[in-house]
């Protein structure tokens, strides 16, 4: 069992670390900016995971994980990247996979260069991580579908092109009820909202997206009638797996931060370092890291290998998400009054990490998977 990184591999992350303070919290902000979205594409964080013909770079999971993971380590704002990986695993991994030929040549080598930007359109007021409960309903016509409905939460919402939707075409078909679609934003009767004022992740633009009689052609069907789950949880184990590097890649640069703080910080005639309760607590992060990484890693090459990933993808998920909200609290406690003051960023990272244990199927819906492949 090799745990090491081909030199390439190594070398693509290191390109990657340096782009990454490109990026900064503090080169972005809250508005949309379509040269930053370029660049992104530039770099190939929008279309890692699509093969070449399609304008991607044909990488895998791990590979694709790594590009991320490089990019966040390196001071690349965590929600710009959460932005762009949301494009790539939610929306165009699906169009990836289950488009029409035509369509994923109409629309994929548009998504990977940046010139278009996709939302993914699931979450409702009323239904979270349940698809199977959806109140957005798609109605056949001649030719297509008729949505009617109200999306929340709706990532890069506000500014995208493109939402990969899902909405209920059967309301008793139970695992095959509900159907996933590709719509473009200029379709009569769909309305995109304003953003969400968030506190944490504010480089990615949320907001609503209602749909009211929306028309949507046969060939925007991802995948047939009522493989909307099938769609939903093949687009999820990228997202579980691949976004999660980001978090990796967030706890590395503040693990070092920390280091070098407590060799600087002094306090009772010692340094900071040199107190047990101090080292113990940076000990721990290290830990929740490094066990993390493993995980992810594991769960990035059952999806490569053509394993079933589920049981890998639900523990790498619920545990790089937990250490990273436990991480960006440890880093407060050891930065102590400072961690308050936003010059430090300390505060920013907490404020980042929170959503990691919500977003993508909450801790507990990763429980329930855990134990759903244990066979309890």
């Amino acid at each position: 069992m090799d745990f090491s990184l081909s030199a390439e591999q190594q070398e693509r992350r290191a390109r990657m670390r340096t782009a990454g303070q490109e990026f900064s919290s503090g080169s972005t902000d809250v508005v949309f900016r379509g040269d930053i979205w370029k660049k992104l594409a530039g770099l190939g964080l929008l279309g890692a995971a699509v093969p070449e013909e399609y304008g991607g770079a044909g990488f895998g999971a791990l590979d694709t994980a790594l590009l991320y993971e490089g990019a966040s380590e390196g001071g690349a704002d965590t929600g710009l990247l959460f932005s762009a990986a949301a494009h790539l695993f939610a929306c165009v991994r699906p169009v990836l996979e289950f488009a029409l030929p035509k369509t994923r040549k109409e629309l994929l080598p548009a998504l990977c260069s940046g010139e278009l930007t996709a939302g993914n359109a699931m979450t409702e007021p009323e239904a979270g991580s349940d698809i199977s409960r959806l109140a957005t309903r798609a109605t056949k016509v001649d030719g297509g579908y008729l949505l009617d409905g109200t999306k929340s939460f709706v990532s890069n919402g506000p500014v995208a092109d493109l939402y990969v939707t899902y909405a209920t075409t059967d309301p008793d078909g139970g695992y095959f009820g509900s159907t996933a679609f590709a719509v473009d934003r200029d379709s009569a009767g769909l309305v995109a909202g304003e953003p969400l004022e968030k506190s944490g992740l504010t480089a990615c633009q949320a907001g609503e997206v209602r749909f009211t009689r929306c028309f949507v052609p046969d060939d925007r069907v991802l995948g047939s009638p009522g493989q909307g789950q099938l769609v939903f949880q093949t687009s999820m184990q990228w997202e579980r797996s691949c976004l999660f590097a980001i978090y990796l890649g967030q706890q590395e640069r503040l693990i070092r931060r920390c280091v070098q703080h407590v060799r600087e910080r002094r306090q009772f005639g010692k340094r900071l370092a040199d107190l047990q309760p101090v080292a113990d607590r940076l000990a721990d992060m290290k830990l929740r890291l490094e066990s993390g990484r493993l995980l992810l890693y594991r769960a990035c090459a059952a999806i490569d290998d053509g394993e079933d990933p589920s049981l890998w993808v639900a523990m790498a998920k619920l545990a790089v998400s937990e250490a990273a909200v436990a991480t960006s609290l440890d880093a407060g406690r050891i930065f102590g009054g400072r961690a308050f003051l936003t010059e430090y960023g300390i505060e920013e990272h907490v404020r980042n990490a929170a959503p990691a244990t919500t977003f993508s199927g909450t801790s507990d819906i990763q429980r329930q998977l855990i134990a759903r492949e244990m066979g309890l």
